[in-house]
């Protein structure tokens, strides 16, 4: 502890580094405030529906991803997700359209053009989402509206209010990639899910002393045993990588040899990251939106597919977590591109042919690598329903696993890394000196 706190000292006395600590505190406050300024003409006080549909299923994971602004009405409602889900198309569309591929290669130029079009995509998914959130809240809480003031009267200011609000919201997270700590984005989306974290976790504390037959102080400590195994795991699933020895043949430049040494090519064991798991809830949100155009609720399957408890839906999540795992490793990593780059810079792998043999030996390993990690990420996915099943508040289990789990674990590795390169340019040690560096990542011994 006295180690951490000279570390924490010494992350002060860097004037470079303490200004980007600041900063990023600054921004991130901005995002908190925010998150609880109501649209304009909206009453706090009549939002106990909106809220109340949020508190569990499907809804909550966008309530939390957006540190409750979901819920609150607020001009950050739609949170930084229109940005990912248009990165994302962008990114499949940088694998399937030459044009997009074109791009990709010509450097700072093609990627300032992709940034370009990223933005303007979701400026056009923010026209569609933020019309879709105030039927919503029409449907939920129409008694909200302050009185005098018609919904049609209402729709077109508030749609443009949240629109500048996501926007607002990308350009502090890019402030914070460019003047403070991080990745920006990831930080705002981060904060979101710690905003939830005290909340739930008094929920979960006085639920386990009021409720009859619950285990008390026992069982509030075995949660938090099993929640601190969980994190170690999706670290340990975040870091784990297999090493393919690469040789690089020696070459004479007039009286230097060059080359001659061996590297290895890092294959991540989660190379696909969180896509997996927000492609398969981007799908699974398909029953959600035909059952409330259905006046009887729809089908008892169609409830059950909107339960993420019930065993139905939990096992067609399985199933797809899978699926788009193989699916988003295959586009973002090309063991053709990968062999035909190694063999222009004369590099070679031990005991396999340079080209064709190289790529189907890469291929073979991505494949023999991807399936446990895909199993195992489904399993971090699960967990929030198999929490629940122990009688674990809605709003705790989401921190079992998830989107949720896995977005803080990379994000505060990443932020750590970047914070120990700092201290370590300036002759310091890094936060976690009883740890060592692996890939980028700060993991402990």
């Amino acid at each position: 502890m006295k180690k951490f706190i000279e570390t924490l000292k010494n992350c002060w006395r860097i004037e470079d580094l303490r200004q980007r600590l600041l900063i990023t505190l600054l921004f991130t406050a901005i995002y908190r405030f925010g998150s609880f300024v109501v649209l304009p003409g909206i009453n706090p006080s009549k939002l106990d529906q909106l809220q109340s549909q949020t508190a569990g299923g499907l809804m909550s994971l966008l309530d939390m991803f957006s540190g409750g602004a979901f819920s609150n009405a607020s001009i950050f409602a739609l949170g930084i997700m229109p940005y990912i889900s248009a990165s994302i198309v962008i990114q499949l569309l940088a694998v399937a359209v030459p044009y997009f591929q074109k791009m990709q290669r010509e450097g700072e130029s093609g990627r300032k053009k992709i940034n370009w079009y990223t933005r303007i995509l979701t400026v056009g998914i923010l026209l569609v989402q933020a019309p879709s959130y105030l039927l919503n809240l029409k449907a939920q809480a129409a008694s909200a509206l302050a009185s005098g003031i018609s919904w049609p009267m209402f729709m077109i200011p508030a749609t443009i209010i949240l629109a500048a609000g996501s926007m607002f919201i990308l350009w502090l997270g890019e402030r914070i990639t460019d003047k403070g700590v991080g990745n920006g984005i990831s930080m705002i989306i981060m904060i979101g899910i710690i905003a939830r974290l005290p909340q739930a976790f008094v929920q979960e504390l006085g639920s386990r002393f009021t409720a009859i037959s619950s285990g008390g102080l026992v069982m509030f400590i075995i949660e938090i045993l099993v929640l601190y195994a969980v994190i170690c795991a999706s670290i340990m699933l975040v870091q784990g990588t297999r090493k393919i020895p690469v040789q690089y043949a020696k070459r004479l430049v007039g009286n230097k040899q060059y080359g001659g040494a061996r590297q290895y090519i890092p294959l991540k064991l989660f190379a696909a990251n969180v896509m997996p798991i927000i492609f398969a809830q981007a799908l699974m949100f398909i029953p959600l939106v035909f059952v409330r155009y259905q006046s009887d609720g729809g089908s008892s399957w169609a409830q059950a597919l909107m339960d993420n408890h019930s065993l139905p839906y939990n096992c067609i999540y399985v199933i797809l977590i899978i699926a788009f795992t193989y699916f988003y490793t295959a586009i973002t990593l090309n063991p053709t591109q990968m062999a035909e780059d190694m063999k222009r810079n004369n590099g070679f792998i031990p005991g396999i042919k340079p080209g064709k043999d190289t790529a189907e030996y890469i291929d073979t390993i991505m494949t023999r690598i991807t399936f446990p990690g895909s199993l195992f990420i489904a399993f971090i996915a699960i967990m929030p329903a198999l929490a629940g099943l122990l009688n674990v508040q809605q709003a705790f289990s989401q921190f079992f696993g998830g989107t949720s789990l896995l977005i803080l674990v990379g994000v505060v590795s990443d932020t750590i890394q970047q914070i120990k390169s700092h201290l370590l340019m300036r002759h310091y040690d890094g936060l976690l000196n009883s740890g060592r560096t692996r890939n980028g990542v700060v993991s402990a011994y």
